[in-house]
Protein backbone atom coordinates (compact mmCIF):
# COMPACT_ATOMS: atom_id res chain seq x y z
CA UNK A 1 0.00 0.00 0.00
CA UNK A 2 1.31 3.43 -0.93
CA UNK A 3 2.07 6.02 1.73
CA UNK A 4 0.06 9.25 1.89
CA UNK A 5 3.13 11.07 0.59
CA UNK A 6 3.35 8.78 -2.46
CA UNK A 7 -0.39 9.14 -3.05
CA UNK A 8 -0.15 12.95 -2.99
CA UNK A 9 2.73 12.86 -5.50
CA UNK A 10 0.63 10.64 -7.81
CA UNK A 11 -2.36 12.96 -7.37
CA UNK A 12 -0.26 15.99 -8.33
CA UNK A 13 0.90 14.21 -11.48
CA UNK A 14 -2.65 13.17 -12.35
CA UNK A 15 -4.33 16.55 -11.80
CA UNK A 16 -1.71 18.98 -13.04
CA UNK A 17 0.44 16.95 -15.47
CA UNK A 18 3.24 19.44 -14.84
CA UNK A 19 5.83 17.39 -16.68
CA UNK A 20 3.83 17.83 -19.89
CA UNK A 21 3.25 21.59 -19.48
CA UNK A 22 6.39 23.75 -19.26
CA UNK A 23 4.28 26.80 -18.31
CA UNK A 24 3.29 25.27 -14.95
CA UNK A 25 5.46 25.38 -11.86
CA UNK A 26 7.21 22.05 -11.24
CA UNK A 27 7.83 21.96 -7.50
CA UNK A 28 11.23 20.58 -6.47
CA UNK A 29 13.66 21.25 -3.60
CA UNK A 30 15.01 24.46 -5.20
CA UNK A 31 11.48 25.81 -5.77
CA UNK A 32 10.50 24.92 -2.19
CA UNK A 33 13.53 26.81 -0.83
CA UNK A 34 12.62 29.96 -2.78
CA UNK A 35 8.96 29.67 -1.76
CA UNK A 36 10.02 29.44 1.88
CA UNK A 37 12.19 32.56 1.39
CA UNK A 38 9.20 34.38 -0.14
CA UNK A 39 7.20 33.47 2.97
CA UNK A 40 7.24 30.45 5.29
CA UNK A 41 3.46 30.02 4.88
CA UNK A 42 3.64 29.38 1.11
CA UNK A 43 3.76 25.60 1.62
CA UNK A 44 1.43 23.97 4.12
CA UNK A 45 0.22 20.49 4.86
CA UNK A 46 -1.97 18.65 7.32
CA UNK A 47 -0.97 15.37 8.93
CA UNK A 48 -3.44 13.40 11.03
CA UNK A 49 -0.75 10.98 12.19
CA UNK A 50 -0.14 8.78 9.15
CA UNK A 51 1.58 11.24 6.82
CA UNK A 52 0.23 14.28 4.99
CA UNK A 53 -3.39 14.20 3.84
CA UNK A 54 -3.12 17.47 1.92
CA UNK A 55 -0.68 19.95 0.49
CA UNK A 56 -1.41 23.62 -0.08
CA UNK A 57 0.77 25.90 -2.23
CA UNK A 58 0.28 29.67 -2.18
CA UNK A 59 2.42 32.27 -3.93
CA UNK A 60 2.23 35.77 -2.50
CA UNK A 61 3.15 38.25 -5.23
CA UNK A 62 2.71 41.80 -6.43
CA UNK A 63 -0.51 43.21 -7.82
CA UNK A 64 1.30 43.95 -11.09
CA UNK A 65 2.39 40.32 -11.53
CA UNK A 66 -1.09 39.12 -10.62
CA UNK A 67 -2.57 41.26 -13.39
CA UNK A 68 0.02 40.08 -15.92
CA UNK A 69 -0.84 36.47 -15.05
CA UNK A 70 -4.60 37.04 -15.22
CA UNK A 71 -4.18 38.73 -18.62
CA UNK A 72 -2.09 35.81 -19.97
CA UNK A 73 0.98 38.02 -20.34
CA UNK A 74 3.00 35.64 -18.13
CA UNK A 75 2.48 32.00 -17.22
CA UNK A 76 2.53 30.27 -13.84
CA UNK A 77 6.22 29.45 -13.99
CA UNK A 78 7.06 33.07 -14.89
CA UNK A 79 4.84 34.33 -12.05
CA UNK A 80 6.95 32.28 -9.65
CA UNK A 81 10.25 33.30 -11.28
CA UNK A 82 9.40 37.03 -11.25
CA UNK A 83 8.25 36.99 -7.62
CA UNK A 84 11.28 37.71 -5.49
CA UNK A 85 11.80 37.35 -1.74
CA UNK A 86 11.74 40.67 0.06
CA UNK A 87 9.12 42.34 -2.12
CA UNK A 88 5.89 43.78 -0.76
CA UNK A 89 3.10 41.42 -1.78
CA UNK A 90 -0.46 42.61 -2.36
CA UNK A 91 -1.96 39.42 -3.80
CA UNK A 92 -1.88 35.68 -3.21
CA UNK A 93 -2.02 33.11 -5.96
CA UNK A 94 -3.97 30.07 -4.77
CA UNK A 95 -1.65 27.82 -6.74
CA UNK A 96 -2.72 24.35 -5.67
CA UNK A 97 -4.53 22.30 -3.09
CA UNK A 98 -4.08 18.56 -3.19
CA UNK A 99 -6.26 16.52 -0.85
CA UNK A 100 -6.43 12.74 -0.65
CA UNK A 101 -9.87 11.60 -1.77
CA UNK A 102 -11.07 10.23 1.56
CA UNK A 103 -10.35 13.58 3.26
CA UNK A 104 -12.10 15.84 0.76
CA UNK A 105 -15.15 17.96 1.66
CA UNK A 106 -14.25 17.97 5.35
CA UNK A 107 -12.96 21.55 5.48
CA UNK A 108 -9.29 20.65 5.93
CA UNK A 109 -8.01 22.44 2.81
CA UNK A 110 -10.00 25.57 3.63
CA UNK A 111 -8.74 25.58 7.23
CA UNK A 112 -5.09 25.16 6.24
CA UNK A 113 -5.34 27.72 3.43
CA UNK A 114 -7.04 30.34 5.62
CA UNK A 115 -4.38 29.86 8.31
CA UNK A 116 -1.62 30.32 5.71
CA UNK A 117 -3.24 33.44 4.23
CA UNK A 118 -3.58 34.96 7.71
CA UNK A 119 0.12 34.31 8.37
CA UNK A 120 1.07 36.04 5.12
CA UNK A 121 -1.27 38.96 5.94
CA UNK A 122 0.70 39.58 9.15
CA UNK A 123 3.65 40.62 6.96
CA UNK A 124 2.06 41.91 3.74
CA UNK A 125 -0.90 44.14 2.73
CA UNK A 126 -2.82 41.46 0.84
CA UNK A 127 -5.69 42.98 -1.18
CA UNK A 128 -6.71 40.09 -3.45
CA UNK A 129 -6.62 36.38 -4.17
CA UNK A 130 -6.38 34.79 -7.61
CA UNK A 131 -6.40 31.32 -9.08
CA UNK A 132 -6.28 29.26 -12.26
CA UNK A 133 -9.17 26.79 -12.19
CA UNK A 134 -8.26 23.19 -12.99
CA UNK A 135 -11.20 21.42 -11.35
CA UNK A 136 -14.72 22.29 -10.23
CA UNK A 137 -13.71 21.42 -6.69
CA UNK A 138 -10.76 23.78 -6.87
CA UNK A 139 -12.95 26.59 -8.15
CA UNK A 140 -15.49 26.05 -5.37
CA UNK A 141 -12.73 25.95 -2.76
CA UNK A 142 -11.18 29.20 -4.04
CA UNK A 143 -14.55 30.97 -3.87
CA UNK A 144 -15.24 29.65 -0.38
CA UNK A 145 -11.79 30.73 0.86
CA UNK A 146 -12.12 34.23 -0.64
CA UNK A 147 -15.57 34.61 0.90
CA UNK A 148 -14.36 33.45 4.33
CA UNK A 149 -11.36 35.81 4.35
CA UNK A 150 -13.26 38.73 2.79
CA UNK A 151 -10.96 39.33 -0.17
CA UNK A 152 -11.84 39.71 -3.86
CA UNK A 153 -11.07 36.65 -5.99
CA UNK A 154 -9.92 36.81 -9.60
CA UNK A 155 -9.59 33.89 -11.98
CA UNK A 156 -7.50 33.23 -15.02
CA UNK A 157 -9.86 32.07 -17.74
Amino acid sequence: MKSNYERLIALADEVFAVRKDPEQLDVNEEVMEKLHAIHPATLSDKDLGEGPILWILLIPTTESLMNQFLNHEINEKQLYELTEPGQTYEAIYLCSALVLEEYRNKGYAKEVTLDAIKEIQKDHPIKALFYWPFTEGGEAAAKSIANAIGLPLYDRK
